[in-house]
């Protein structure tokens, strides 16, 4: 199948951030098949692009997907009030039809702002039929998501390998699979040895979050005195990591996930982006909960935006949220416009008021004023998920339905 995207201003990000004006891309069988002028034949499925804005859709690198019917309810208080309302409160009274109805409206979220790819840690395996529920969801929405399947750190136990294993075969094209490890501030070092020996088992990555802790000052060093730092591992925070831990992530060749409006929200320390980059190790963006902060990665780039010029420029924001997290996911066809890549794109009315008078510079114009109202074509592999400002994969007022009365259900307790 062909489908044209006609006329569009295209923003690509990598090798660097270029723009092209009034320019066609060609997706044949989902993927990227040309950029440029009058490519549209006879046949070919005609999407106008003309005053939109085409991009590479962006790549959400940490999100605790199941924890949407939870919006906001962590907003004014710390990580400890994060734990006790999140996950020892509504948390431990997840049923199956939650973690479905969660993550089947995050996964939409995540769409309709332009997230075509999502690392849902999900810590909420209360069984096997919770873990089914939350994928059979991320299947339904239509979106490209990795799973990190793993245990609540309340409990402080090694990731269940049968479980895991049971899901593989739901592994595809769109569903990949890693192990979401407590990791070593949480949990002793015989059970990361064994997280660790279940990835490698696998030939999964691993996601986990990182910081200094009492159990273990200096998390990096600790995993790599014990032969555990991989490339194949995604960090997520480390805000209270030394510089030097920061320097063992670089050599190792792993990548951290920041989450800037959830770190400085729950009080995880400064902010990492910029020591991170001083280090030499890659970076990426993630949402992480929207129990206490926004669901969308303009809010997210904007934070970072903040650091000031002299850390990252609109152009490397731009780059955190795409091509950065695809990296980070071990995902290399996706993140940029490469030809061959999968046809993983983003129109945005560049029409609208907020954008208005921004062409000149749209790299900029997009990281510091869009939203994701802005956001009105979604393609997922080539497949339309979103369609002029419409959701299409599932009927999103019985979407909407199921997640109020589990929200109902979950803060009633």
């Amino acid at each position: 199948m062909r489908t044209v995207l006609q006329g569009g201003l295209v923003i690509d990000t990598a090798p660097e951030v270029t723009v092209r004006r009034e320019v066609d891309v060609l997706i044949e069988d989902g993927r990227i098949a040309a950029i440029g002028p009058g490519l549209a034949t006879e046949g070919s499925e005609v999407i106008d692009a003309r005053g939109r804005i085409v991009l590479p859709g962006f790549v959400d690198t940490h999100r605790h997907v199941w924890q949407t019917a939870l919006r906001g309810i962590a907003v004014d208080g710390d990580l400890g009030m994060y734990f006790e309302r999140v996950l020892a409160g509504a948390g431990m009274r997840f049923r199956p039809e939650d973690v479905a109805a969660g993550n089947l409206v995050g996964a939409l979220e995540c769409l309709d702002g332009g997230i075509t790819t999502v690392q849902d840690y999900s810590h909420v395996q209360g069984s096997a039929e919770h873990a089914d529920a939350a994928v059979q969801a991320l299947e339904q929405s239509g979106i490209r998501a990795v799973f990190g399947y793993g245990p609540s750190p309340l409990g402080g136990g090694a990731v269940d390998g049968a479980g895991l294993r049971r899901l593989l075969d739901r592994a595809s094209d769109r569903i990949g699979f890693a192990v979401a490890a407590i990791g070593p501030a949480y949990a002793p070092l015989e059970t990361v040895r064994a997280d660790w020996a279940l990835a490698d088992e696998l030939g999964l990555p691993v996601v986990v979050h990182v910081s200094s802790s009492e159990l273990a000052p200096t998390p990096i060093a600790l995993l790599r005195e014990a032969g555990l730092t991989r490339a194949n591992t995604l960090y997520v925070h480390g805000n209270s990591l030394p510089d030097a831990e920061l320097k063992l992530i670089a050599e190792s060749g792993a990548s951290v996930s920041v989450t800037p409006l959830v770190e400085a929200r729950l009080g995880l320390g400064p902010a990492i982006a910029g020591r991170l980059r001083a280090a030499g190790a890659p970076v990426s963006l993630g949402i992480d909960t929207v129990a206490s902060a926004a669901g969308d990665m303009f809010s997210v780039m904007r934070e970072i935006l903040s650091l000031g010029h002299d850390t990252f420029t609109a152009a490397e924001v731009l780059q955190l949220a795409t091509i950065a997290g695809a990296r980070a996911l071990n995902l290399p066809d996706i993140g940029s416009l490469a030809i061959g890549n999968q046809a993983d794109l983003v129109l945005l009315r560049a029409t609208d008021l907020n954008l208005a008078g921004g062409l000149q510079d749209p790299v900029a114009t997009i990281v510091t004023s869009a939203h994701p109202g802005n956001v009105e074509t979604v393609l997922v592999g080539g497949t339309v998920v979103k369609r002029n400002g419409h959701l299409t994969t599932t009927p999103l007022p019985d979407a909407l339905a199921a997640l109020a009365t589990s929200t109902a259900h979950l803060l009633a307790g």
